[in-house]
């Protein structure tokens, strides 16, 4: 028997375990599947909202304390384990006009910079479509690679000894005496002191019978693709109507996504392939030249506004959420664990947990 069971192997379950191994715990962790391979590995690794100035305060809140605090814990994971989760400081360009960014700005100290003439921003992205020629730099905003984030902090966990399972699928929560006590899996029970549901889109259903209202999780589909690219073909992160186009170290450039409520289906669709590599080409024409690489499917946990749930469920002793990140599950991410963690080891909370508490919204 474990202090914590953790369900869900994502990013938000891999750094809560971190964090509570380091406070003394005995912590194992299930997945349904193979951990870090859903939503967290699916997605981008902007560390930003992608227009941040459109978001409400508890997720900009999360998402400035966990930018401070990326780079001191992304260095520890390559000491730690060897493998680089690749930061890269390459600034977030915006080619959207008439944003009303400036209250934002001044409110959360964010540097960004108005880019004015075709000179001017050509200098920034050389290969940039003609007909763009006024954007919005933000110059701090970095991205990491998240497969490879998540490749270090499974190895970080299990040099720690954190036992993690594969293939384990929670069935139901075990509560007795209105106290969680484990959870049933096809291989039997897993007995622990507390747990903590941290399965993104498959969280709501292990909770509706015991959250009272249960958090209000749906999966949201987004479809994605990789180029094959060189170093230098694209250099910013790129932000245009929604659509996004990221450069890996190595010239890959990743372009998303799509919004799609179509339940817990993960298929690809031709249609959308189509319009993201007409989105990118349109951007960055030189695209046109270099191979599709990958096109993959995620399922976001969206949840209302995009605020997480985190924090104890009201109705159930030792029974913990951590989900509903939505679109921004790397960005909060590490302030999300440390603002669980906090509530589950009462600890003073390094935020105001209010706007996340589980059975309210």
């Amino acid at each position: 028997m474990s202090d914590c069971l953790i369900i869900g192997g994502g990013i938000i379950g891999l750094l809560s375990a971190r964090l509570l191994n380091e406070a003394g715990l005995d912590v194992q962790i299930i997945d349904k599947g193979e951990p870090g391979r859903e939503s967290s590995w699916a997605g981008g690794g902007i560390l930003s909202p992608l227009y941040p100035w459109r978001y409400p305060d508890p997720i900009n809140q999360l998402a400035a304390w966990s930018q401070q605090r990326y780079p001191a814990l992304l260095q520890s994971l390559l000491d730690e384990t060897g493998i680089d989760p690749e930061l890269e400081p390459s600034g977030m360009l915006f080619l959207d006009d008439g944003e009303d960014y400036q209250g934002w700005a001044a409110k959360w100290a964010v540097e960004c910079q108005e880019i004015e003439g075709r000179e001017e921003l050509a200098g920034l992205e050389p290969n940039l479509a003609a007909e763009y020629t006024r954007g919005l730099l933000l110059p701090a905003v970095n991205h990491v690679r998240n497969p490879r984030l998540l490749k270090a902090m499974l190895a970080s966990l299990r040099k720690r000894g954190v036992k993690i399972q594969a293939n384990v699928a929670a069935k139901k929560l075990l509560i007795e005496q209105n106290r969680v006590v484990g959870v049933a899996t096809p291989e039997g029970e897993i007995r622990a002191d507390k747990v903590l549901v941290a399965a993104g889109s498959w969280s709501a259903g292990l909770l509706d019978e015991f959250c009272g209202p249960p958090p209000k999780i749906q999966p949201v589909k987004g479809q994605m693709l990789l180029y094959r690219a060189e170093p230098g073909v694209l250099k910013h992160i790129l932000m245009h109507e929604g659509h996004y186009l990221i450069p890996r170290r190595d010239g890959r450039i990743l372009v998303g996504s799509s919004m799609e409520y179509t339940g817990f289906d993960k298929s690809t669709t031709p249609q959308v392939r189509d319009e993201l590599s007409t989105v990118a080409t349109g951007l960055i024409p030189a695209l046109a030249e270099y191979p599709i690489e990958k096109h993959w499917a995620g399922l976001r946990p969206g949840s209302p506004e995009g605020i997480p749930y985190i924090g104890a469920c009201p109705d159930v002793d030792g029974l913990f959420v951590n989900a509903g990140h939505f679109r921004n599950g790397v960005v909060m991410g590490l302030a999300a664990a440390y603002l669980g963690a906090d509530l589950m080891l009462n600890r003073d909370p390094i935020v105001n947990p209010l706007p996340y508490q589980v059975g309210t919204r």
